[in-house]
C-alpha cells in the first residue's frame, strides 16, 4: 500500500508532545517537551502554568518535529490530536493549534481519546502479531481501567478505579514518604523512585499492605486504602524513629517493595478476573483470537508491575505486550499511530468539520461489561505475586 504520514499533537495533561508515524508503524520524528521538573517543585501540576508552558512550546516543538522527519507539511496525510480526557486547558492548546494547521494545509483532523492511544500504542511495534481483540490493562498517573480492546473506537470497559489511579498513589505516597529529600529521586516522580528504592528491601514483608475491595467479585480497582494504610503506616515508623519533619524512615526501602507488592497483588487479582471472564466458553470475547493482554500507561514502565502481568498472563497460556518504554509514557507517537489507526480503518470517515471537534476533560468508552462481570460473579484460584 501507498506510504501515508500522519503528524500526531498530545497536550492532555503536562507533556508537549510531537511525532510523525507513517503508515507501516515507522517513527519518522518524536519530540516531547517535558514539564515535570517545573511541576515537581510545586507538588503537583498546576493547570494555568501547564497550559501556559503548552503554548510556549508547542510551535517549536511541532518546527523540531518537522525538520527532524525531513517532510513538508504538503506531505501529511492528515493530523491526529488528544481531544479526551485530560485536563481541558491543556486539551485546547493542542486543538487549536492542530485546528491552525488543518486549515493552513487543508488537512483532515483526526480526533483521539488518550487511553484509547495508550492501548493501541503496542500494535505499532508488533504489527502482524498483535491482532484485535485483546485484553488491556490501562494504568497511569491519572487512570486504572480493564478494556477489551476492538479496534479504534470499539473498547469495552470491564474495570476502573474507584478512587485514585496507581500513579496517583505513588506520586502522594513519595511525598509524604519525603523520598524526594534523598539527591537520587529528587526528580522522579513517585513510581519510578518507589520502585528503584524497592530492589534495595532487606525485608519484604516489614509492612502489611490490606488487599482492596477482596470481596467484590468485580473488575474494579480502589487505590484510596493502599495510600491511606501507607500513610499511617509511615506516621507510626516516623513516631518509633523519631524522624525529624526533614527526615526519611530508616527502612523506607522495606517499606517500598512492601508497597510494590501490594499494589502488584491489587492489580494481579482484578487482572485475572478480567481474563477469566474473557477466556470464559459461554462468552468467548477473545473469539477465535490468541488471547492476548497488553499492559500500557506511564505505569506500565514499572519493570515489577510488568513482570508480575506477565507471570500472571503465562499461567492462562496468554501472550503479554507493552509499549517500549519511550511509548508507555504520554507521547506524540501514540496519538500519530491512533490517527493511523483511524486512517486504515477508514478513508471515507475522515473530519473536515474542524469547528465541531469538541473536547473532554473526562471520557470513557463506547461500552461496558462492568455489570456483565459482576452478574458473571467469577471465583479465583489466586495467582501469586513473584517475590
Amino acid at each position: 500500500r501507498l506510504l501515508s504520514y500522519v503528524l500526531g499533537i498530545e497536550t492532555s495533561c503536562d507533556d508537549t508532545g510531537i511525532a510523525i508515524v507513517d503508515t507501516n508503524g515507522k517513527v519518522h520524528a518524536n519530540v516531547l517537551e517535558s514539564q515535570q521538573e517545573f511541576h515537581t517543585r510545586y507538588g503537583g501540576i498546576i493547570p494555568p502554568r501547564a497550559q501556559d508552558l503548552h503554548r510556549a512550546r508547542i510551535k517549536h516543538a511541532y518546527e523540531r518535529c518537522m525538520e527532524i522527519a525531513q517532510l513538508q507539511p504538503q506531505q501529511l496525510e492528515a493530523i491526529a490530536v488528544t481531544t479526551r480526557p485530560g485536563l481541558p486547558m491543556s486539551l485546547l492548546v493542542g486543538l487549536r493549534f492542530a485546528r491552525h494547521l488543518a486549515r493552513k494545509y487543508q488537512k483532515p483532523l483526526l480526533p483521539v481519546h488518550h487511553m484509547e492511544a495508550h492501548a493501541l500504542q503496542a500494535r505499532m511495534e508488533h504489527i502482524g502479531e498483535l491482532d484485535y481483540p485483546f485484553l488491556c490493562l490501562l494504568i497511569s498517573g491519572g487512570h486504572c481501567q480493564l478494556a477489551l480492546v476492538q479496534g479504534t473506537g470499539r473498547l469495552t470497559l470491564l474495570g476502573e478505579t474507584l478512587d485514585d489511579a496507581p500513579g496517583e498513589a505513588f506520586d502522594k505516597i513519595a511525598r509524604r514518604l519525603r523520598l524526594s529529600i534523598l539527591p537520587q529521586y529528587r526528580l522522579w516522580n513517585g513510581g519510578r523512585a518507589i520502585e528503584h528504592a524497592a530492589q534495595y528491601a532487606s525485608d519484604v514483608n516489614a509492612f502489611e499492605f490490606p488487599l482492596p475491595l477482596a470481596r467484590e467479585r468485580n473488575c474494579n480497582f480502589s487505590f484510596a486504602g493502599i495510600k491511606n494504610n501507607s500513610f499511617r503506616a509511615i506516621k507510626a515508623q516516623e513516631r518509633l524513629e523519631r524522624t525529624p519533619p526533614d527526615g526519611i524512615i530508616s527502612n523506607y526501602k522495606d517499606f517500598c517493595a512492601g508497597l510494590l507488592r501490594g499494589v502488584c497483588r491489587h492489580l494481579m487479582h482484578r487482572t485475572q478476573r478480567a481474563l477469566e471472564y474473557c477466556l470464559d466458553p459461554s462468552i468467548k470475547l477473545f473469539g477465535n483470537a490468541t488471547p492476548t493482554l497488553v499492559v500500557s500507561g506511564g505505569v506500565a514502565n514499572n519493570d515489577a508491575i510488568f513482570a508480575n502481568m506477565s507471570h500472571l498472563a503465562q499461567q492462562y497460556n496468554c501472550r503479554c505486550y507493552r509499549p517500549s518504554k519511550r511509548y508507555c509514557s504520554d507521547n506524540g507517537v501514540m496519538i500519530a499511530w491512533h490517527g493511523v489507526e483511524q486512517l486504515l480503518q477508514s478513508k471515507t470517515n475522515l473530519r473536515w468539520d474542524y469547528e465541531h471537534i469538541d473536547l473532554a476533560g473526562t471520557a470513557g468508552f463506547s461500552a461496558s461489561a462492568v455489570t456483565g462481570v459482576i452478574e458473571a460473579g467469577i471465583k479465583c484460584k489466586w495467582i501469586q505475586p513473584l517475590t
